[in-house]
């Protein structure tokens, strides 16, 4: 059987692309397993700074293969959990290219990137209760990154919205003309492989845990945080070629 999730590897940037278009990239239990395995690789390998995850065809990925899943049996994206759980503690930065349209389950993987960005025709609906299901598990990522009113509306009525609303409930990053994507994913990608490794995995944490810290413990802990990292080997190296006006060693 031909694979559903193709990798490339390019300039430290390795793209992983859902290829399994003739269910518009359904979350297939194959499919799954293949996406957590590409993942585990890439987050693994020393010479990839930066994660894509794509898709081919005209569809992103419509959610759950609903094929598969049986009145008795376990849903079918019983492995979902593990793929958005990589995705959202890789210390690399995932940007999601949407290639287009996302609905369901979907917008699990798009909410647990770090960066979102999609053509400005792409549409995008929580689909779930028009079926008589929940988003239970994109619920996870989703309500982490969503406007909670808009969470809400979206998730209640499974109305059918815009990429601009995408872009203003905080669904994504930016929505460009589709002649912009690969431009715009490609400039987002080099920003990133300039900063630290270190430094990137780091921030990472740093942005999701500051907000649930007290005011006090938030600037004990950052002081703390700030010290180790200007004397650390990689903030050394930064600030050495900042003063020296060239690249870092790790760019």
């Amino acid at each position: 059987m031909s694979p559903l999730v193709h990798v490339s590897e390019r300039d430290a940037v390795a793209t992983i692309t859902l290829d399994s278009p003739h269910n518009r990239n359904a979350l297939s239990s194959r499919l799954l397993a293949e996406l957590s395995a590409a993942l585990d690789r890439a987050v693994a390998a020393p010479g990839i700074r930066v994660i894509v995850l794509t898709g081919a065809g005209p569809v992103f990925c419509s959610g759950a293969d609903l094929k598969e899943q049986t009145a008795d049996g376990a849903p079918v994206t019983g492995a979902l959990p593990r793929v958005l759980t990589t995705i959202w503690e890789s210390p690399k930065p995932v940007i999601c290219r949407l290639n287009g349209t996302a609905r369901a389950g979907g917008l699990g993987l798009v909410t647990a990137c770090d960066f979102a960005i999609a053509p400005d025709t792409t549409t995008f609906a929580f689909s779930e209760v028009r079926l008589g299901v929940v988003p239970a598990m994109i619920a996870v990522t989703a309500l982490r990154r969503l406007d909670p009113r808009a969470a809400a509306e979206y998730f209640l009525t499974g109305e059918v919205f815009d990429a601009r609303r995408a872009v203003e409930i905080g669904l994504l990053t930016r929505a460009v003309p589709a002649g912009e994507l690969d431009a715009t994913v490609a400039h987002y990608a080099d920003m990133l492989r300039r900063g630290g490794p270190e430094a990137l995995a780091i921030t990472k944490r740093l942005v999701r845990t500051v907000p649930t810290l007290s005011f006090a413990e938030g600037l004990r802990e950052m002081s703390r945080l700030s010290a180790e990292r200007f004397t650390s080997p990689e903030g050394q190296e930064g600030i050495r070629a900042f003063r020296e006006k060239r690249d870092p060693a790790w760019y």
